[in-house]
């Protein structure tokens, strides 16, 4: 006889553990906390803006909201004002990432180095991180002011000429912004950069060096292969980010001038809440969501083949 059955009475099951069920039942109610403002704040909220694009919802309308089915989506199709302002946040979200995670590449290598006051250049380079959206809108509007900004008076200052209004002109409004979106989200590219160069192995450096490779041997050999998935990783999520910018374009242009810099969130925004069509600018919104599904499943599956080839 064992002692589990010696001490437990016929008829009667062993005790469990404690507080009763197994633990893996138990484990949800440790997750709850946290899942419940994930159901409530986001996957809610998205769920009510699906619905919303198949009805005719408008603002202060006396008239019960109706299904209409996919007459938003089919009204988009013809949208030729939101066809162009998803074709201008294609070009801002391209043009601000693919410069940014050079040049963070480029600052992360920097950092990287055994250099004095290391740690100076490291917490100055994360500043723009840390201002939020509507004031680094606020300081580069008077950046590019056009009568006193400290652009211009350079410009003036190099006998370059009398300088011009960088956010009103219709040829240099988005590039301008553009300017702005890589100075405002480098920081956390180099951060998490500057996170995998530190994960690679200095030995597996000075193993190349000793084999004849130079500077750019041992980057394409050694440092690539180990940053590659975070820089597909960053990479991602920033473009994600960018395309759904909102604010910083707000603050800056407000979409202007003549659109030329109306992303496709803001698009959808002023469709809300200036135009009161909430089912039209919810239908605008679901195309969004569906294109960062897109864009979410090409990295999923490069993640996967990177695993399978490791």
């Amino acid at each position: 006889m064992t002692l589990a059955t010696a001490t437990t009475r016929p008829g009667k099951r062993a005790p469990g553990p404690p507080g009763g069920g197994r633990p893996a039942d138990r484990a949800w109610f440790l997750v709850l906390p946290a899942l419940i403002p994930i159901l409530v704040l986001s996957v809610g909220p998205l769920l009510y803006g699906i619905a919303l694009a198949f009805t005719d919802s408008q603002a202060g309308r006396t008239a019960p909201t109706q299904w209409v089915g996919a007459l938003n989506f089919q009204d988009l199709l013809h949208d030729t004002l939101f066809w162009d302002s998803f074709r201008i946040g294609l070009l801002w979200a391209v043009g601000v990432t693919a410069p940014q995670f050079l040049l963070a590449l480029g600052l992360a290598l920097l950092l990287n180095q055994n250099l004095r006051f290391r740690w100076l250049a490291r917490a100055l380079a994360i500043i723009p991180w840390a201002m939020p959206e509507v004031v680094v809108g606020i300081m580069w509007r008077l950046v590019y002011n056009p009568d006193a900004g400290i652009l211009n008076e350079t410009i003036r200052d190099l006998g370059l000429g009398d300088g011009r209004d960088w956010l009103t002109g219709l040829a240099t409004a988005l590039p301008a912004v553009i300017v702005v979106g890589i100075w405002a989200g480098m920081p956390q590219t180099t951060v998490a950069l500057l996170a995998g160069l530190q994960n690679t192995s200095p030995e597996l450096h000075e193993a190349a060096a000793l084999d004849g490779a130079g500077a750019w041997g041992r980057f394409r050999a050694v440092t690539w292969p180990a940053l590659r998935p975070v820089a597909l990783a960053i990479t991602a999520l920033n473009f994600i980010w960018n395309f759904n910018s909102f604010a910083l374009v707000y603050v800056l242009t407000n979409g202007g001038p003549g659109g030329r810099t109306r992303l496709p969130m803001l698009f959808a925004y002023e469709e809300a809440f200036r135009y009161g069509q909430f089912g039209y600018a919810a239908a605008m919104g679901c195309v969004m969501v569906a294109v960062i599904s897109v864009i979410l499943a090409f990295y999923l599956v490069g993640r996967l083949k990177g695993g399978d080839e490791q």
